[in-house]
């Protein structure tokens, strides 16, 4: 029987998260799969193993356009679309896109399966337009580069764009609604692949934290994004000098959110997983303060016992339990957090629970789900 030839699309390769574990994951499940891409920063994604690094991954011309386009989102933002469509999958029997925003996009010929796996319809159209615009005044930028054409004419194309997968598969219940809601369509939840395995060996090869912090420490882990709300961290946490607050991260926002920072703030660019095990391990609790898709660094922290504080709306309402593993805050705002941090106590916490409940996310069950909805399209 003829191998099957399968491509896997993926909107840009230039960080680090809980997508890029789950792309490894694919890459696992399929390591003969073709990789495409608009563009890839080697420096930045350490992460693609070298025999995907050096074979696999091809590239839409956005690769050879210079670097001070190709890196910014807002600058690079009309190429997109032409970038995705005009890739040439024909000959595939599977193609697989992961998408937040492009990916989706791509035009796949007779007798190709395209089955999307959406982490949320594109964010900055869609969910959190208010918040980019704010910061970053990208709705403003977009009308110069794209002439005349306006973000609703540019939802229109999302709207058309999502039609084109043969079946969607969101990564958690609250995506699935977005989806819906915006997309009109039906899709299947699956949620991204923890690897129970792969976090274990750190707890028993951990050594003793490097790193001095204050024994009552806060910690975010997080993507440096207008989206991702660690300003309004950072204005809650200016309530408690006393408290620390330990932010892990890069992003777009990094200089903008150290200007701002107070005293009683740190941030880690770079860190191994080792070291990140370990401060979960001793932070007093994760802060989540943006509406996440899913919240992959929820299930780390509980992983290794750290409680979680979360904005009570999307993603996190799914990894954390509500008084077992965390509580949640109930407006996106700096007093609402403020309050949470305040009438927060680690004690009361039952992280005992958080293994028993990790299992459904487990890379296994993850595998065999994804198997099973490629076997029911008949592939």
């Amino acid at each position: 029987m003829r191998q099957r030839r399968i491509a896997i699309v993926y909107d840009w390769m230039d960080s680090w998260g809980g997508v890029e574990r789950m792309l490894l994951v694919l890459h696992e499940m399929f390591p003969e799969a073709q990789w495409y891409t608009s563009y890839v920063d080697y420096k930045k994604a350490a992460w693609i193993p070298d025999q995907v690094r050096d074979d696999i991954v091809k590239t839409s011309f956005i690769q050879n356009l210079p670097t001070f386009i190709k890196s910014n989102r807002i600058r690079s933002l009309p190429l997109y679309p032409l970038a995705f469509e005009s890739m040439d999958l024909r000959g595939y029997d599977l193609v697989i896109s992961v998408s937040s925003s492009f990916a989706k996009s791509i035009i796949t010929h007779p007798g190709t399966k395209h089955i999307c796996i959406l982490l949320t319809p594109t964010r900055w159209l869609w969910t959190q337009e208010n918040n980019y615009k704010k910061e970053t005044t990208a709705l403003a930028v977009l009308t110069e580069p794209l002439r005349n054409l306006s973000v609703s004419h540019l939802k229109q194309w999302d709207y058309v764009a999502a039609q084109r997968p043969d079946k969607i598969i969101s990564i958690s219940n609250v995506v699935a609604e977005r989806c819906k809601k915006y997309y009109q369509r039906e899709s299947e939840v699956l949620y991204p692949p923890f690897d129970f395995e792969y976090w274990k060996s750190f707890i028993s090869n951990r050594k003793s934290q490097s790193e001095s912090f204050e024994s009552d420490y806060f910690l975010i882990v997080s993507r440096l994004e207008p989206y991702k709300r660690v300003d309004l961290a950072m204005k809650a946490f200016s309530e408690f000098p006393s408290k620390q607050l330990v932010i892990v991260g890069k992003g777009t926002q990094a200089s903008k959110l150290k200007k701002n920072a107070g005293q009683n703030i740190r941030f880690i660019h770079d860190v191994t997983d080792l070291e990140l095990s370990q401060l979960y391990t001793n932070a007093e609790a994760l802060i989540m303060p943006q509406e996440e898709d899913f919240g992959y660094v929820a299930l780390e922290a509980q992983f290794f016992g750290c409680p979680v504080i979360a904005y009570g709306k999307g993603g996190a309402t799914e990894t954390v339990v509500k008084g077992k593993t965390g509580l949640f805050f109930s407006q996106q705002t700096a007093r609402s957090l403020g309050d949470a941090v305040a009438q927060f106590e680690r004690s009361k916490y039952n992280l005992g629970v958080s293994q028993a409940f990790l299992k459904k996310f487990s890379t296994k069950q993850f595998k065999s789900k994804l198997h099973l909805l490629i076997e029911r399209e008949q592939l």
